[in-house]
């Protein structure tokens, strides 16, 4: 926002503080200023002109020869202006002056004629076509008859001004206002501020205006009726103030809309009263409406767009731009002043589905002063009274209107020092809000209970009062030293130990780490998850493949796999810790760690030969990294055949005694075709399960100096019995004494029976306090192949 330095000295007491020495002070309390514009920096010799003589060149059928009176002398001045006339008073560019762009004035002959100098427009002095009145863009600017002829015109022309450009955060919408400023500069300042008041004066009638709001979430609409007003030009003090803001002057009607508008932050909007047809309605706009707007553009409308409309159809776009055809014009006589709350959501989405973007709805966006709507309504009534000649009609249509509850917000002064690091003061704290215009409802025992007055609606809890505090308290005040806080020494969580021994384990093992992105699609998300659980999908994503947070890491591995593999990067072996994401009732993050391998585990060399990946790698891979957390339960692998997207055959379920904590095995061949995979193995274990699991304690044991003892045996099977089952047969029957299990030979061929395999393990027994001797041996085995026997069905081969 632009603000002039000139208006606000009007109503704030800026003696002996400069532009700048404001500038820094408002930057430093929170508003930033982002540039210091001084409107007449590189205007000079800029003087009071007046026409004493004008006639045609000779020589030109558009130039004029004017004789000027410059105070001391009287000069001839060439000019091309269409409006020049005799008696005017108007700006000279003296010999020797410096315009817009520092363009330098000389003396000259134009066609043969003597020209001393340049009458000016108000575009040579500097300030931009886009906010000139028309009625002024073409030809010299014309001076009221009071200029003294000699005299510096730039003040005349408000060129003498400042202007602050303050970059206002959406939490300061109220500093989008001068009263918002005003408020802001006497905080700062600590002096006192009186925002002006306009006498209204009214005519006791009947209002003939008729409104009826069928939107829920209107706050408040009001309207008043004014009749009998001249349409005019507004004053040159109001046309300055408005042009200066960024705002082109165009009539009396308008301009005060538009002046209340930079006053109070509240938009309004002018209806030619006598161009409405029946009684108004403030309503969504229905299919296949249209409206032209004041902007020349027609708008095809939704039925998400609130609209003001009369019996023809809609007049305006609420909050952000007016109908055509109902706007004022010369031939107004009477006026319809709309105030009203409009949804900040609903004008935001209507200005942006449109491309439209106005003063008025850029303030309905960030938010307005709730309880400021019919005083600003009253002040533009005022000023149309006073400067167009108006009658107010007494009655103010109020169709509804809101009650406005000021927030109080109560807070220990001790709270407040605390939280700055410094000691400030009950009484100075009490300074500071009595500044901001900030009324106590309550103040004991330094306890503040503080009422918010409802321009300041970006305070809310206490975390505002004390920033609000520290800002004018200064924050260069406050000490520049760290807070006294208790030593504590950093550590890891278990989690966080945790993840950091699985990366060691891992690399160790050969697989490199990747990071993939958490949003993937809901079919990636659910192909390899280990348990069914609703996935979580954001409510506007920025595309279809970046939709749902994941349930597994394994999709994204694949991704990477195929990735390179298209590059031809083909022996790969990557690995994942991350978080993966569900929904049971309540949002779950899980720590999960993942490895996906395909190719070459180890390449070929001179003297070694390629070891290609297959299912006993990647087992082996789990259990050296399983083995390292040394856990009471036993590990254990359940073949799974109807694990979605993964082989039948080579896919097993990992448990931690009874609990499931992961998977592991082969992709199925058709996903890695689609995936332009080679043979791939995957694995995926949830960390959380781990972290909780029961460790063994550490205890040190002193090596047995008893030898141990082998024994094999070889098993004829049944060909679908699992490894598994045939190691927890031998563990409950080994003794004590057994200490190792290992599977040497597994044969199935056709020397043997049909449905049949042979499976040898070697068997080692030993004691910590004795020597095994050969009974005690044979006598384990007799009972162990019988258990055998019974159990399993085996026979002994």
């Amino acid at each position: 926002m632009q603000v002039s330095y000139k208006w606000l000295s009007k109503y704030n007491d800026l003696t002996n503080i400069t532009p700048e020495q404001l500038a820094d002070k408002m930057s430093r309390t929170g508003i930033e200023i982002e540039e210091v514009i001084h409107l007449d920096e590189g205007l000079k010799k800029i003087v009071v002109g007046e026409v004493v003589e004008c006639k045609m060149h000779p020589n030109s059928d558009h130039l004029h020869i004017c004789q000027v009176n410059i105070g001391e002398e009287v000069t001839q001045i060439v000019c091309g202006a269409p409006n020049v006339e005799k008696g005017q008073k108007v700006i000279v560019a003296l010999p020797g002056a410096r315009i817009v762009d520092n363009v330098k004035i000389k003396k000259g002959k134009i066609r043969g004629e003597v020209s001393n100098g340049m009458l000016c427009s108000l575009e040579e002095l500097g300030m931009s076509t886009n906010v000139i009145p028309k009625y002024e863009s073409e030809g010299i600017y014309i001076l009221d008859d009071s200029a003294v002829p000699g005299e510096n015109a730039l003040p005349l022309v408000e060129m003498d001004d400042t202007i602050l450009d303050l970059a206002i955060t959406p939490n300061r919408a109220d500093a989008l206002s001068m009263r918002g400023v005003c408020y802001e500069v006497a905080a700062i300042y600590q002096k006192d501020f009186e925002f002006p008041k306009y006498k209204l004066e009214t005519v006791n009638e009947d209002n003939p205006i008729k409104v009826e709001v069928l939107n829920e979430k209107i706050e408040t609409y009001s309207a008043r009726y004014i009749k009998n007003v001249q349409i005019t030009n507004s004053p040159k003090w109001m046309q300055f103030e408005l042009m200066h803001a960024g705002i082109r002057p165009i009539n009396n009607v308008v301009d005060i809309t538009n002046y209340v508008l930079l006053m109070t932050g509240q938009p309004l909007h002018a209806y030619d009263a006598n161009k409405l047809n029946g009684k108004l309605e403030v309503r969504f706009a229905k299919e296949n409406e249209k409206l032209q707007a004041l902007n020349e553009e027609e708008y095809e409308l939704t039925k998400e767009d609130l609209v003001i409309a009369d019996n023809n159809g809609p007049v305006a776009l609420a909050g952000v731009i007016g109908g055509k055809s109902t706007s004022v014009s010369e031939s107004t006589t009477d006026v319809c002043i709309e105030a009203a709350l409009f949804d900040q959501t609903i004008i935001r989405r209507t200005s942006q589905r449109h491309h439209v973007r106005t003063d008025a709805s850029q303030r309905f966006e960030k938010g307005i002063d709730k309880g400021f709507t019919i005083e600003a309504l009253n002040m533009a009534a005022a000023l149309l009274s006073e400067y167009a000649n108006g009658e107010v009609v007494e009655e103010i249509v109020l169709p509804k209107q809101t009650k406005v509850e000021n927030k109080t917000v109560t807070i220990e002064v001790n709270q407040i020092e605390k939280a700055l690091g410094t000691k400030i003061g009950y009484q100075k704290i009490v300074d500071i809000l009595n500044a901001l215009n900030f009324e106590f409802d309550e103040i004991a025992d330094e306890v503040l209970t503080i009422k918010i007055p409802s321009r300041r609606f970006d305070i809310s809890i206490q975390a505002d009062i004390i920033e609000e505090v520290g800002r004018l308290y200064g924050y260069d005040n406050l000490p520049n030293i760290l807070p006294t806080l208790p030593l504590t020494p950093g550590k890891c969580s278990e989690m966080q130990k945790l993840i950091k021994k699985t990366r060691i384990s891992l690399q160790k093992l050969g697989l490199q780490e990747t990071i993939n992105y958490a949003l993937t699609t809901e079919t990636k998300a659910r192909a390899f998850e280990l348990e069914k659980n609703k996935t979580i999908e954001l409510q506007w994503p920025m595309s279809e493949e970046r939709s749902v947070l994941r349930r597994n890491l394994v999709s994204g591995l694949l991704d990477s796999l195929s990735y390179n593999l298209a590059r031809k990067n083909n022996n790969l072996a990557f690995y994942e810790i991350g978080k993966v994401f569900s929904d049971n009732g309540e949002f779950i993050e899980e720590n999960h760690v993942s490895f996906a391998i395909t190719g070459a585990f180890k390449e070929s060399n001179w003297n070694t030969k390629e070891v290609e990946t297959d299912f006993y790698i990647a087992k082996g891979i789990i259990e050296n990294y399983l083995n390292d957390f040394d856990f009471e339960e036993q590990i254990i692998y359940k073949a799974n055949v109807d694990k979605e997207n993964m082989h039948p055959y080579q896919t097993a379920d990992i448990y931690l005694s009874t609990e499931k904590i992961g998977f592991i095995g082969q992709i199925h061949p058709t996903v890695a075709k689609e995936l332009s995979l080679n043979k791939t193995f995957v694995a995926e274990i949830d960390l959380e399960k781990i972290l909780k699991a029961t460790k063994k304690d550490l205890v040190a044991k002193e090596i047995s100096k008893y030898p141990a003892v082998t024994r094999d045996i070889s098993l004829l099977v049944n060909k679908n019995l699992e490894h598994q089952t045939i190691v927890e047969a031998i563990q409950e029957k080994g003794s004590k004494s057994l200490i190792d299990i290992k599977l040497f030979d597994l044969y199935e061929g056709s020397n043997l029976e049909k449905g049949y395999k042979s499976m040898a393990y070697q068997l080692t027994f030993q004691k910590q306090d004795s020597t095994l001797t050969d009974e005690e041996i044979e006598n384990i085995m007799t009972k162990l192949i019988k258990h055998l026997e019974e159990k399993l069905d085996a026979e002994i081969r």
